[in-house]
């Protein structure tokens, strides 16, 4: 099992924050974790990152790990050690922010009629229900492209690329 945890630092609710699978009891021998800095630390294009795993999984994906993204370059490294040890207010004003636009986002699409929103408890995605309008996401997102100059993603296209698949 892989568990992706690249955005648990941007929850909304500081007091319980995000839940990693890993904390929960006989899962450290079963979950791959990987995390980085792209999100948190706005490295995002400094692919540097980390993956807990078994041990046993670990000797196996080592000579795959050092030729795939291996040879990070020193400053990246550097960065990282910087943004792990320094201080963390910058990571929170950052998420006082997305909280700041994202119950904007939401209560401005939560006024259009026909459209639902529920509110997002971290990252800094929307998911609108648009069903009321009869058509298919895609058709919406052209829609938003093409007559009002907005850009937007439909939900089933980031699904299936999340999946390996291109949309």
């Amino acid at each position: 099992m892989l568990s992706d945890e690249i955005y648990s630092r941007l929850t909304y609710d500081r007091t319980e924050g995000a839940v990693s699978i890993y904390s929960l009891p006989n899962m450290k021998e079963r979950v791959v974790l990987v995390d980085g800095f792209s999100k948190t630390y706005c490295m995002t294009g400094w692919r540097l990152g980390w993956a807990v795993m078994p041990e046993a999984l670990a000797r196996r994906t080592e000579l795959l790990a050092v030729h795939s993204y291996g040879c990070v370059a020193t400053f990246t490294q550097e960065a990282g050690v910087a943004a792990l040890e320094g201080p963390q207010d910058s990571v929170d004003e950052m998420v006082d922010e997305y909280m700041r636009r994202r119950d904007f986002v939401v209560g401005a699409l939560n006024d259009i009629d026909g459209v639902e929103c529920p509110t997002p408890d971290g990252a800094f995605y929307a998911f609108p229900d648009i069903s009321s309008f009869g058509k298919t996401t895609k058709e919406i997102a052209d829609l938003l492209l093409n007559e009002g100059a907005w850009r937007c993603c439909p939900g089933r296209i980031l699904a299936q690329t999340a999946k390996g698949r291109s949309g």
